[in-house]
């Protein structure tokens, strides 16, 4: 990440600054499972931005974005907007995982499963 243009833009800060401080529930509970290495030692950091989108998490050692969609995204104009962020990542080499905000409250741990099933790198070491 360093020296790549198209990681958090500095005319985004402001927005992605505010999107953390008025996050949904979803993410505030996903974020406490990700959060200081606890899953599978990957650093994730929240409200990324990528070019002019922003993903809700971001792990750089994964090339991995998980967006969380509650119910405005099933309304066409998002989705299509969502599709639009989607190939933008996958041509800057980053896969994308989308879970509706209700898999997080009904089933954590499922969700948690599949990120680290998605991870296609051997663990960072830690430090002794």
């Amino acid at each position: 990440m360093p020296n790549d243009p198209i990681h958090n833009l500095k005319y985004l800060k402001p927005y992605r600054k505010s999107l953390r401080n008025h996050g949904t529930s979803a993410e505030a509970t996903l974020w406490k499972s990700l959060q200081k290495r606890q899953l599978d030692r990957r650093k994730f950091r929240r409200q990324h931005s990528i070019g002019n989108f922003i993903v809700d998490f971001f792990c750089y050692e994964e090339k991995l974005a998980i967006e969380l969609d509650g119910s405005v995204h099933s309304d066409p104009l998002v989705a299509m907007n969502d599709e639009k962020k989607t190939e933008y990542l996958k041509s800057h080499g980053i896969r994308v995982i989308r879970f509706e905000n209700r898999a997080v409250f009904e089933n954590l741990d499922g969700v948690l499963e599949m990120i680290s099933a998605s991870f296609q790198t051997q663990p960072p070491l830690t430090p002794p």
